[in-house]
C-alpha cells in the first residue's frame, strides 16, 4: 500500500471510528447497554466493509486500471448484498437494539463517504505520468 493510500484509509477510518464512539455513547444514553452494543456493531461493520472495499479498490486500480470503474460498481453492489445478508440474519435479534444499530450504521457510512471525498479532494495525486509525456514528445 502506498503512502497516499494509507493516508486516505486513515483519513476515512478515524472520523468513522469517532462517529461510532459518539453513536455508542448516544445509544447507551437512549437505550442502555443493548443500544451501545448495537451502535458499536454498526460502526464496526461500516469500518470493516468500507476499509476492505477501499483496499480492494486501490489494489485493483494499481494492477488493472482499465477495470477500476467496473470493479468499483461490483464492489459496492457486493457490499450492499452482504449488508442485506447481515441485516436479514439479525432481523429478529434481541441481543442488541436494532434501531441504534441502523442509525449508527447510517451515520458512520455517511461520515466515511464524506471523509473519503474530502481526502480525495485534498490529495495531490498526479493523473498524468511525467515519463509517458516525455516519451511521446
Amino acid at each position: 500500500m502506498q503512502s497516499n493510500d494509507a493516508r486516505t484509509l486513515m483519513h476515512c477510518a478515524l472520523p468513522t471510528a469517532a462517529a461510532g464512539v459518539a453513536g455508542a455513547a448516544v445509544s447507551a444514553a437512549v437505550a442502555g447497554g443493548k443500544g451501545a452494543l448495537g451502535a458499536a456493531l454498526g460502526a464496526l461493520l461500516v469500518l470493516l466493509f468500507m476499509s476492505s472495499g477501499l483496499t480492494v479498490l486501490l489494489r485493483t486500480a494499481r494492477q488493472f486500471p482499465h477495470l477500476f470503474q467496473s470493479m468499483g460498481l461490483l464492489l459496492y453492489t457486493t457490499q450492499i448484498l452482504l449488508l442485506m445478508i447481515v441485516l436479514i440474519a439479525f432481523r429478529g435479534t434481541s441481543v442488541f437494539n436494532p434501531k441504534c444499530f441502523a442509525f449508527t450504521l447510517l451515520a458512520a457510512t455517511l461520515v466515511w463517504i464524506a471523509a473519503q471525498v474530502l481526502s480525495h479532494m485534498k490529495a495531490k495525486i498526479p493523473y498524468v505520468e511525467p515519463d509517458s509525456a516525455r516519451a511521446s514528445s
